[in-house]
């Protein structure tokens, strides 16, 4: 019948792939479900992931289409949420094997600040702040972090 047979790992990256939907009040709003997905999220048989690399890709995805809404004297930053542990400019980010999310930047007192996250635990809000004023151009990071998914084989 030239059906093909998935096989477990296959199933659950499109499941994954396949959820991701959103609605916006403004019609005009560029969804991050419109982004076009990098070279390391499409679907590889070969090749399983983690909950770690699952959180770490869907993130980046979410912050290059936030940055994408930004004007030039706006950079993306990340509330924690459930604390008043303030805000941090995203300066980086990576994951851990087979569970962990980190965050690195600064936070408002201009202090170097690392958050690690459970994937059970994740929860991530994005921010425009206001750039550095001794900085001529606003930090990306979600475009050089979708760069380095592009890159991946």
């Amino acid at each position: 019948m030239g059906e093909s047979i998935e096989t477990a790992a296959e199933a659950v990256e499109a499941a994954a792939l396949a959820g991701l939907h959103e609605v916006h009040a403004d019609p005009k709003t560029k969804n991050a479900g419109a982004q076009p997905l990098p070279k390391s999220m499409r679907p590889d048989p070969a090749k399983e992931k983690s909950p770690a690399q699952w959180a770490y890709e869907r993130i980046i995805l979410y912050l290059k289409n936030f940055e994408e809404q930004l004007d030039s004297t706006q950079e993306v930053a990340m509330g924690f949420t459930g604390g008043d542990a303030g805000v941090l400019r995203i300066e980086g980010m990576g994951y851990f094997d087979p569970d962990i999310v980190t965050f690195y930047g600064i936070d408002g007192t201009g202090s170097r600040t690392q958050m690690i996250q459970h994937v059970s635990q994740l929860n991530v809000l994005l921010r425009a702040t206001a750039k550095p004023a001794e900085k001529p151009e606003p930090t990306r990071i979600g475009f050089r972090l979708a760069q380095d998914l592009d890159t991946e084989s």
